[in-house]
C-alpha cells in the first residue's frame, strides 16, 4: 500500500478567506496578516500508478477550468523564519468519509482500480507580522475555527498512512445463561442501551429459553437501536395511561384522527412519515413495457402530491453536514413508504439554530451565558 499527495488551491473562496481572516484576527491574534488555503488529496493505492493513470486521476481531481491550480507539490511554501506557518486539518482516520467512498467509486468506474481510499484535508498558510509568532495555545485557537472536532482532527505532519494503530474492541459474550437477567442489566448500564424492564424480561427469556445461548454485546447494541423509539415508535403506538386509566387512542391514532374526521382532499395520511393530498392529471412519459427494457410513450396520469417531514436533530448536531445529508436519505425512504410510484421531486430545508454567537454580530435572543454540551459540534 502506498500513499501520495496531490494539491489544489484554494480550499476557500475569497469571501470565505476574508471572513476567516477577520475572525482569526479578532479571536486568535491581531498579528495574523494573511491566510491562504489549499486542498490536499491523500491518495492510497495498492500499486504505483502509471503515467496514464496519474494523468486521469489529476483530471478527475483538478478544477476543469483551472488546471494550473493543481499540482503534486504544495502551493503553500514557508518563508524563512517564523513569519509563516502551515496548519493542516482533515477527517479522523478511524472511519472512511462519504466523500472518499464516492471519490473511490468514481475512480474505479474510470478504470483506476488501484486506488483504495482518498481523503481530502485542508491546509492553511498563516502569515504573521514581523517578530510575531503563534504559540501552542494560539495555534489550537486557530485550528478550532477551521475544523469540526467531532469528525476531524489536526494533522501535525503530512499523512504517511491511514492506519491509526488502534484496534477495535473485540466482540464480548454477555453471560446471560449463567447470570440471568443481571448480566443484561449490567451491559444495559455500561452501554446505555435504554432497555426498560419489559425489554430486559423479554430478551432474557428470548435468549435463555427460545434461542438457548448467550448474546454478544454487538447483538445487544443492535437490539437497542432497532427497537428504539426512532425505529419502532413504542410511545407513539403504545398504550397510553392517564391517571391510572388506559386511553382508547394511542398518540398515533390521535394524530391521525383529524384525517378520519375530515379527509377533505387528503389521499394518504401518515403512511410511515409521508402523507399525500389530491393532485391532478398531467402528461408524462412511462415505459411501454414495465417488465423489460422498452421505449417510453407519452400518457396522461393522475399524480398526487406527497408531503413528508424529516427531523435530524442529533446527527446534525454532532456532525452538521453529514447529519443533514442523512436527512435526505430518510426523506427518500419515507416517500417510498407511500407505495408504488412515490417519487422524490423537490425538497425544502429549515434549520432551527440557537445561540450562534457570530463574532461582531450579536443578536437580541442570544444568551451569552449558555454553554452548549461538549458532544455537539
Amino acid at each position: 500500500m502506498i500513499l501520495f499527495h496531490l494539491f489544489r488551491t484554494p480550499a476557500l473562496s475569497a469571501y470565505q478567506t476574508a471572513g476567516l481572516l477577520a475572525t482569526a484576527q479578532q479571536t486568535v491574534s491581531p498579528a495574523i496578516r494573511g491566510i491562504e488555503t489549499e486542498f490536499c488529496f491523500n491518495v492510497a493505492a495498492g500499486q504505483p500508478l502509471d503515467t496514464d493513470e496519474m494523468r486521469l486521476l489529476r483530471w478527475l481531481l483538478a478544477e476543469t477550468f483551472e488546471p494550473e491550480q493543481f499540482s503534486d507539490k504544495s502551493f503553500l511554501t514557508l518563508d524563512p523564519g517564523p513569519r509563516t506557518l502551515v496548519l493542516e486539518v482533515g477527517p479522523r482516520m478511524n472511519f472512511t468519509t462519504a466523500w472518499s467512498t464516492n471519490a473511490v467509486s468514481v475512480c474505479h468506474a474510470c478504470g483506476l482500480t488501484k486506488i483504495t481510499r482518498i481523503e481530502r484535508s485542508r491546509c492553511y498558510r498563516i502569515s504573521l507580522d514581523a517578530g510575531a509568532a503563534l504559540g501552542h495555545e494560539l495555534r489550537a485557537a486557530f485550528l478550532s475555527l477551521v475544523h469540526d472536532r467531532m469528525t476531524e482532527c489536526p494533522y501535525p505532519d503530512p499523512l504517511s498512512t491511514f492506519e491509526t494503530g488502534t484496534k477495535p474492541e473485540g466482540v464480548r459474550i454477555v453471560p446471560l445463561m449463567e447470570e440471568g437477567r443481571a448480566a443484561l442489566e449490567k451491559i444495559n448500564r455500561e452501554m446505555g442501551l435504554g432497555l426498560d424492564d419489559w425489554d430486559l424480561d423479554y430478551y432474557t427469556n428470548l435468549f435463555t429459553k427460545d434461542i438457548g445461548r448467550n448474546p454478544t454485546n454487538v447483538e445487544c447494541f443492535d437490539l437497542s437501536q432497532s427497537n428504539s423509539e426512532h425505529s419502532r415508535h413504542w410511545f407513539f403506538r403504545g398504550k397510553l395511561i392517564v391517571d391510572g386509566k388506559e386511553v382508547p387512542e394511542t398518540l398515533m391514532k390521535l394524530v391521525k384522527s383529524t384525517y378520519e374526521a375530515n379527509r377533505n382532499n387528503s389521499v394518504i395520511a401518515f403512511s410511515d412519515n409521508s402523507s399525500a393530498i389530491r393532485g391532478y392529471e398531467i402528461i408524462t412519459i412511462v415505459p411501454e413495457n414495465q417488465e423489460a427494457p422498452s421505449a417510453f410513450r407519452e400518457t396522461k396520469r393522475t399524480y398526487h402530491i406527497i408531503f413528508t417531514a424529516e427531523t435530524h436533530n442529533f446527527p446534525s448536531g454532532v456532525a452538521p453536514f453529514p447529519g443533514a445529508e442523512t436527512g435526505t436519505g430518510g426523506r427518500i425512504r419515507d416517500v417510498q413508504a407511500t407505495g408504488t410510484g412515490g417519487l422524490v421531486v423537490a425538497g425544502t430545508a429549515a434549520y432551527c439554530v440557537g445561540n450562534l454567537r457570530i463574532p461582531g454580530y450579536p443578536l437580541p435572543w442570544e444568551d451569552p451565558l449558555y454553554s452548549y454540551p461538549n458532544n455537539l459540534a
